[in-house]
């Protein structure tokens, strides 16, 4: 088996990049199944008693009545509301169990220990003992069986297995019929699916509405948490500045732009670039952070000067819009 490893640079640098043919491997994910490793992802355990009322209290996400097996979204937030940390948790006999991107684990943990005070929690760095396979494609539910560490995704499913037993469970699954993929074949589904990556397709100052992260990681209706007044605000009474679209760029060009170029209007910067990728239907695609200013038929520019990209917004990317909301909250403020 062919094993290409990522370039150095790249946030998936210590997994596999593809396998030789990083269409077919998105063409099984899209038609079958396909089994990518992520086990760069890091992974934080939260065992003890208070472990559910205490990840409540510190952030977006309402996670008191989360069942054994469960599992959800979550996001840290400073205190003008913009995205710190976001997680996958689930909570599986005794102990909350979340994932981070390559990189995230060291400042979440250090975060966690110091909101300890005298909760019955004992947060560690669980990298060293858990690993992260995803199944992708609409024949997961035949490879795999929910349930425990193993949990429903939008691409598939996610499985949560001893780091010891990786290698021996990611062959199982292709002894099973899924097609081997790297990150290249999953990051293409991802942008495909407009699910973000944090410190991709976020910057500093990108605050949850921007990502759409609401409603998957953000409960609007939970009690109060460290930047909650901004993810009300926005809600309520107002929009956010940016949003995060798909932008198809001109595939007559063999480069792609890099995270954080600047997408261009009439020569002035009106977003940022986050995951570029090449797709195997829709072309050279990615995820921008867009002012909401900007035009849906914008003729834009990104990448080098020396070599600019076309690109355009995908009207189907563009998120509701909630004015409506936002002048009904108005005016109950004015009763």
């Amino acid at each position: 088996m062919t094993i290409v490893e990522a370039p150095a640079g790249s946030p998936d640098a210590g997994v596999p990049w593809h396998y030789g043919d990083p269409f077919a491997e998105q063409r099984a994910a899209a038609r079958s199944a396909a089994v990518v490793d992520r086990s760069n992802r890091e992974v934080i355990a939260v065992p003890g008693e208070d472990r559910l009322a205490w990840l409540h209290n510190l952030t977006s996400q309402h996670v008191l009545n989360l069942r054994d097996g469960e599992t959800t979204e979550l996001l840290v937030l400073d205190v003008q509301g913009r995205v710190e940390h976001h997680a996958v948790l689930t909570d599986f006999d005794g102990t909350a169990w979340l994932d981070v991107e390559p990189g995230a684990g060291k400042a979440l943990l250090a975060y966690l220990e110091s909101m300890k005070f005298w909760s019955k929690v004992e947060p560690r760095d669980a990298t060293s003992e858990i690993a992260v396979l995803s199944v992708l494609g609409p024949d997961t539910s035949r490879l795999v069986t929910f349930g425990g560490l193993v949990r429903p995704m939008p691409w598939g499913a996610d499985l949560l297995v001893p780091r010891a037993s990786r290698d021996a469970e990611f062959t199982r699954l292709v002894d099973a019929g899924a097609r081997p993929a790297g990150s290249l074949a999953f990051e293409a589904l991802r942008v495909e699916l407009l699910r973000p990556r944090l410190g991709v397709d976020t910057d500093e100052r990108t605050i949850p509405h921007e990502a759409r992260w609401i409603g998957t990681a953000v409960h609007l209706n939970k009690g109060c948490y460290r930047g909650q007044e901004t993810v009300s605000k926005v809600e309520n009474v107002g929009r956010p500045p940016r949003r995060m679209l798909l932008l198809h760029l001109d595939g007559s060009l063999d480069a792609l732009p890099e995270t954080g170029d600047p997408v261009l209007l009439d020569g002035k910067a009106v977003g940022r670039i986050g995951s570029a990728v090449r797709h195997h239907e829709l072309g050279p695609i990615a995820l921008a952070l867009i002012k909401r200013s900007v035009p849906l038929d914008a003729a834009l520019v990104t990448g080098p000067a020396e070599e600019p990209i076309a690109a355009s917004i995908d009207p189907d990317s563009v998120p509701p819009d909630n004015a409506a909301l936002g002048r009904e909250a108005v005016r109950n403020l004015g009763r």
